[in-house]
């Protein structure tokens, strides 16, 4: 018995050393995607099924785990919005309104196929739970489960590169198993300062045929803000630290 147990103690020890670890895995994605602290430029373009466009420009900053704002520097009917994230809790400040107003993850303030999750996406690692990990021969493929109601979605199937260690594509699910979008990540760019990820997203649906949305994401560089940069208080005046 005891000459048993030993022998499948040496076989079985090379497959638990092999296993993925999908939380250090998942961690390493959203340290490859974005630096802790950040500032950037990105587009936003939302196409309809007979070919109309209409592109927004965001300035975003973020600053550790918990907190991301953006500004709207175009079109000019948007120019001068922001948006604030602060954990869970997002915000909308409207200029002509001179008040924060609340809103939702599935909610969207350019409409079209993305919502705020989206566009105020802190880290995945800060939303969701690894359930489980495929390797497959250039992949591993993640199951993640959100870590509470107030998430968008509530399931994700991220597909990751295993050279890169970058997001392929995400399949979002709803907690009925509904697809709800499907996003791809696309062509790889040298920022400089070692980041280096996809500068384009694309994002189609099945609730939304014939509609697409992409993010083109511009510059990218480490930055470090004060803490008052994101607060309720500042949000009139994020132009500021542009």
């Amino acid at each position: 018995m005891r000459i048993l147990t030993v022998f499948l103690a040496c076989i079985l020890q090379p497959v638990i050393a092999l296993a993925v670890d999908g939380t250090a895995l998942l961690a390493q994605v959203d340290r490859n995607m974005t630096p802790d602290s950040f500032e950037m430029y990105r587009k936003l373009i939302n196409i309809e099924p007979d070919g109309t466009r209409k592109e927004f420009v965001l300035y975003t900053a973020k600053k550790g785990r918990e907190s991301m704002a953006a500004l709207f520097l175009s079109p000019p009917t948007d120019e001068g919005r922001t948006t604030l994230r602060v954990g869970e809790n997002m915000w909308l400040f409207i200029p002509d309104v001179g008040k924060p107003l609340r809103i939702t993850s599935l909610t969207s303030v350019v409409g079209g196929i993305f919502n705020n999750s989206d566009i105020m996406r802190l880290e995945f690692s800060v939303e969701y739970n690894v359930d489980a990990v495929e390797e497959q021969e250039d992949a591993y493929i993640l199951s993640l489960k959100a870590k509470d109601m107030s998430v968008a979605y509530d399931k994700l199937k991220m597909r990751v590169d295993k050279k890169t260690v970058l997001p392929v594509t995400i399949e979002a699910y709803a907690a009925s198993g509904l697809l709800i979008k499907t996003l791809h990540y696309k062509k790889i760019k040298d920022y400089g300062d070692g980041i280096v990820r996809p500068s384009v997203m694309e994002t189609d649906s099945p609730l939304w045929v014939g509609y697409k949305a992409v993010m083109l994401f511009g510059e990218i560089r480490r930055r470090d803000f004060p803490d008052e940069v994101f607060t309720l208080n500042f949000m009139p005046s994020i132009k500021e630290v542009r």
